[in-house]
């Protein structure tokens, strides 16, 4: 009877860590197929929208090709990036039209995502990028 109560417990326990890293991998597929927007980035004492006015900065994991690309907030936006866990960083940024930008912000948001360490996606959805355990810059799911 003892044997039948530990296989049970053993099932029971492995069900649930199956669970819990099935949670996490779907965390990590969210990530791709979708286009984040960015809504927050540290730093700079300007208002968010005194940085990007006509345009708010992008981006799109392609999981295949381990590129990201989007807009940086005038100009557009590619890199290689690497994902292994938590940890994500960016590669140097690939060539890109340089038009001139109003604002200053595709000049913070390119330095800014050079430094990112690490990401997490949090409950309402949101995909925040971290640098030494804090929250750099904020996107939001959206449409596109």
């Amino acid at each position: 009877m003892k044997n039948y109560v530990l296989v049970f417990v053993a099932i029971l326990a492995l069900s649930f860590n199956s669970c819990t890293s099935m949670k996490d991998t779907s965390k990590t597929a969210d990530l791709y197929n979708t286009t984040w927007e960015l809504e927050y980035i540290t730093g700079p004492r300007i208002a968010f929208e005194g940085l990007f006015p006509d345009k708010k900065p992008f981006i799109k994991f392609d999981e295949a090709t381990k590129q990201v690309s989007g807009n940086a907030g005038c100009n557009g936006y590619s890199a290689p990036f690497t994902l292994k866990g938590k940890s994500l960083t960016f590669g140097e940024q690939g060539p890109a039209t340089l038009m001139y930008c109003e604002g200053g912000g595709e000049q913070v948001f390119t330095k800014t995502i050079k430094d990112i360490d690490s990401y997490s996606i949090d409950k309402e959805g949101k995909l925040n990028l971290i640098m030494k355990d804090i929250p750099m810059m904020r996107f939001k799911k959206v449409t596109k």
